[in-house]
């Protein structure tokens, strides 16, 4: 059940994620006087629809939904993977007034990457929330100021009960969050440790949560003389909360992560390179090197699958700052991955149309319907061979 509510959510945070990068589009284009024939949330098939007439909006009947509307159509579509903000004129050949080709390349520029904007926003809001109500440490040199930051521990969590430990013996398991130790609150590895040690030998009440539900278990712990007294290895994650700040922290953690994410997509591309290159090597060690990059960059990687099947059930069960971080991560490489001078991502379409304007040639309907198809093409195979590698981890 945990893992099918996991799914739910992965893929309702993945769809506002999408939504929110098409507001950004549509917000461009609006402003930039390029007509907006849709906007949807979710794909085709329609479910329900409403278009603005007169400044007001009306429900479209569902006989009308194949027909042109003069103004723009606001939908809901049964496919909850994501949106789209369908623009007049989308091709850059396209000359009419009010369509995406006829507008100068300022506000090309302003539209393609508007929805990389938002989604830069996106994180840049989420971050700044969690780094005042808390944000949890999740890189060796994560930026903070150090003047007005509270380090501390989150939930203690049990990861690995010893055999024949008294924590085996009352059924303490992987998992379990440890609250209380004879009722007294318990916020690091070291508070357990230190009352241990005072109950040494004793009968000692652990309250825990496990599965979600609070409950508490008698354990009788090792006298002071032996080797542990519960016998358990513990994790907690650290936390990191700041004030005045907030807002410094969260911009300071947007570029951090863009770094990131641009340095481990260079580190990708480099190790599946290299490693296919080393293939054609004679020697026998630098082909097995090879292998281990090439191994590298398909571990580095996860699909929809991964990410929805497995990703989003495990932050959803550690919490909603975890969850709310990885979706801030999500959004930032939404936005890094948008950026890249692929024909079928925003870059690179902003690019084939520079490149054409420097060139001083037309980029006819044709061309670039055919140059962005087959980049399209390129990227689907790339998701099903990455699909293929998320259901063998599975």
């Amino acid at each position: 059940m945990n893992i099918v509510f996991g799914i739910i959510i992965g893929l309702i945070i993945l769809m506002l994620l999408v939504v929110a990068h098409e507001f950004g589009h549509f917000i461009m284009a609006r402003k930039n006087g390029v007509t907006v024939k849709e906007f949807g949330i979710g794909f085709p098939p329609r479910a329900i629809a409403w278009v603005k007439k007169n400044g007001k909006w009306q429900k479209v009947p569902k006989s009308d939904w194949d027909k042109n509307q003069d103004s723009l159509v606001f939908s809901i579509n049964w496919l909850p993977i994501g949106g789209f903000c369908s623009m007049d004129g989308e091709s850059d050949a396209d000359t009419r007034k009010g369509t995406f080709g006829a507008s100068s390349f300022k506000a090309k520029t302003k539209i393609l990457f508007g929805g990389v904007a938002m989604n830069w926003l996106v994180a840049f809001v989420i971050l700044t929330i969690l780094s005042f109500t808390g944000m949890p440490k999740f890189m060796e040199h994560q930026f903070y100021l150090g003047n007005d930051a509270d380090i501390y521990y989150s939930d203690v969590v049990v990861a690995n009960v010893l055999t024949d430990s008294p924590a085996a013996a009352a059924g303490l398991t992987n998992g379990d969050r440890i609250l209380k130790i004879n009722n007294i609150d318990v916020h690091e590895p070291t508070d357990i440790t230190h009352l241990g040690k005072e109950n040494a030998g004793k009968l000692t009440k652990y309250t825990v949560i496990r599965d979600g539900k609070e409950q508490d278990l008698e354990i009788q712990l090792n006298p002071a003389d032996a080797k542990y007294a519960l016998g358990i290895e513990m994790a907690a994650q650290t936390m990191i909360r700041s004030t005045w700040s907030a807002p410094l922290v969260g911009l300071g953690t947007t570029i951090q992560l863009t770094g990131e994410t641009f340095r481990g997509l260079g580190q990708l591309v480099w190790n599946l390179g290299s490693g296919l290159v080393s293939q054609l090597s004679f020697n026998a060690e630098i082909r097995e090197a090879g292998r281990s990059d090439i191994g590298a960059a398909g571990d580095a990687v996860s699909g929809p699958i991964g990410i929805i099947g497995v990703i989003f059930p495990q932050f959803v069960e550690a919490g909603l700052p975890n969850l709310l971080l990885l979706t801030a991560l999500i959004s930032a490489s939404l936005a890094c991955m948008n950026v890249l001078p692929i024909p079928a991502l925003d870059g690179g379409r902003w690019l084939m149309i520079a490149l054409y304007r420097l060139r001083h040639k037309k980029l006819t309907k044709e061309t670039e319907e055919k140059i962005v198809a087959r980049s399209f093409m390129v990227l689907m195979v790339l998701v099903v061979l990455i699909s293929i590698l998320d259901i063998t981890r599975l």
